[in-house]
């Protein structure tokens, strides 16, 4: 076993996964064959990343969330407990030829607790999905948005404070 990166014993890694340096992978979580998951990053309990899903250095996958196939995360995201990912636009149990949706979720953007991200979307640069809320379309970069569905609230700087006025800093 590679000691750059910490696995839980009650985790089920697969020897084809890449997992990068200082990365640390919890209990009860399953990282599938053909993944890749980069520097140090937190993969919390209870979590499923599914095959071949990509997910940049820094980031933190919080408890309870599952990543499916076709899903990119980006460097430096924040995905809160229990966000759901979909990669199917027209889900049926009896559908055999069903297609995977890409979904991108790009550099700094964050996810609140309980969000539901409908595949095909792109998340932009530091954006931020307040809790609970259903993306159903791409989000623009800088973007605070909410509710169901998620809707444009305000813009925000890299750090995630709203900016006042119609300032265009970010």
């Amino acid at each position: 076993m590679d000691n750059s990166y910490f696995i839980h014993p009650n985790a089920h890694v697969s020897s084809q996964a890449k997992i990068g340096e200082g990365t640390k992978i919890w209990i009860n979580s399953q990282v599938r064959e053909d993944s890749e998951i980069g520097k140090n990053c937190i993969i919390s309990k209870d979590t499923y990343i599914d095959i071949g899903v990509k997910i940049g250095n820094n980031c933190k996958i919080q408890n309870g969330v599952s990543i499916y196939h076709g899903v990119v995360i980006e460097d430096d995201v924040f995905v809160g407990p229990n966000v759901s990912f979909t990669n199917d636009k027209i889900p049926r149990a009896f559908n055999t030829n069903w297609q995977i949706t890409k979904t991108i979720i790009k550099n700094g953007a964050s996810i609140g607790a309980n969000s539901t991200i409908v595949c095909g979307v792109v998340l932009g640069e530091y954006c931020m999905v307040a809790a609970g809320s259903v993306v159903t379309k791409n989000v623009e970069p800088y973007s605070l948005v909410m509710g169901n569905p998620a809707k444009h609230f305000s813009y925000i700087d890299k750090m995630g404070n709203k900016i006042q006025g119609n300032s265009d800093e970010k």
